[in-house]
């Protein structure tokens, strides 16, 4: 038998440290940190965390109502159109349509606040996915006086351009209203498919008598942000139109739908993206909001 040679065995043993000591290190990090080993069996790994995730039965939480702490004050809730998976329409580069939605929809809420005598609630402050049923149910839910849905129009002609005010109807006021709605009625959809089914109530809103009157009412909102926007605001040249909008139908209260300008169109993709832009739609419209919750305070329902 040969026996290695003295010099050879330094070598040796350097050559297995390099393979062993790996191997005890993580042998010891599995003993830890996945239980495995004496006393690991059949035990969860260290770092699992169990959560109850909800059952989809439970209504989503209301979101804070800012302003004056005077419950008897109206009510306005804003929806920023879109929002997590769903952006929305592209504009150049990276812009998305949920980023300008909600910073009007920013925008709107303080310059509401500013007025010191309306409550105003979002039905989203970030990023996050809203049903359109979700998004009418806080509005329901909270009581409010008053809707209105904040969304960035877009149009395969980059000359489209202004912004249109949508109030609830069965059919469309035109083509391009009927296309839009379908378009945005398809954010509860996820590859085709639909997130939440549609009550039969639906399909008779316009039966019912007191949503008529609302609907009376909410054309008369959407005639006020026109007036109270010009000088502040483009319109569109057909600024008020009617599309059957999912986000409007379920509601029992005036109610309408902003396209407050054209992302793809360049002129007011950088409109909305400047701030002090912004603050003068915001101003506008909530000048709007002020007359018409006056006008209403003032009128019975019906009359």
């Amino acid at each position: 038998m040969v026996k290695p040679s003295p010099e050879l065995i330094p070598q040796r043993l350097v050559i297995a440290a390099l393979f062993v000591v790996p191997l005890l290190v993580l042998a010891v990090w599995a003993r830890v940190m996945l239980g495995i080993g004496a006393g690991g069996a059949g035990r969860d790994p260290a770092y699992v965390v169990h959560v109850a995730l909800p059952d989809g039965t439970r209504p989503i939480d209301l979101p804070p109502v800012l302003g004056p702490a005077d419950a008897s004050r109206p009510l306005v809730v804003i929806d920023a159109g879109h929002g997590g998976h769903d952006p929305g329409a592209s504009g150049e580069g990276s812009l998305r349509e949920k980023q300008l939605t909600l910073a009007l929809a920013l925008a709107l809420r303080d310059a509401l606040l500013a007025q010191g005598h309306v409550r105003v609630a979002l039905t989203r402050s970030d990023d996050r996915f809203l049903a359109l049923e979700e998004r009418s149910g806080i509005a329901q839910r909270l009581h409010a006086d008053l809707f209105l849905s904040i969304h960035a129009d877009s149009a395969p002609s980059a000359d489209a351009g202004g912004a249109t005010v949508y109030t609830l109807s069965d059919r469309g006021s035109d083509a391009v209203a009927d296309a839009l709605a379908r378009r945005e009625n398809s954010a509860d959809m996820v590859n085709g498919v639909a997130l939440q089914g549609r009550s039969s109530a639906v399909n008779s809103i316009l039966v019912d008598l007191s949503r008529r009157e609302m609907r009376t009412r909410s054309i008369h909102l959407a005639d006020l942000i026109l007036r109270e926007g010009q000088g502040a605001i483009r319109f569109h040249v057909d600024p008020r139109r009617e599309a059957a909008f999912v986000v409007l139908k379920s509601l029992d209260l005036p109610s309408a739908l902003m396209e407050a300008g054209y992302i793809s169109n360049q002129a007011d993709a950088a409109a909305m993206t400047d701030k002090a832009w912004r603050d003068r739609f915001a101003k506008a419209v909530a000048g709007a909001i002020a007359i018409f919750l006056a006008e209403q305070e003032s009128r019975p329902l019906g009359a």
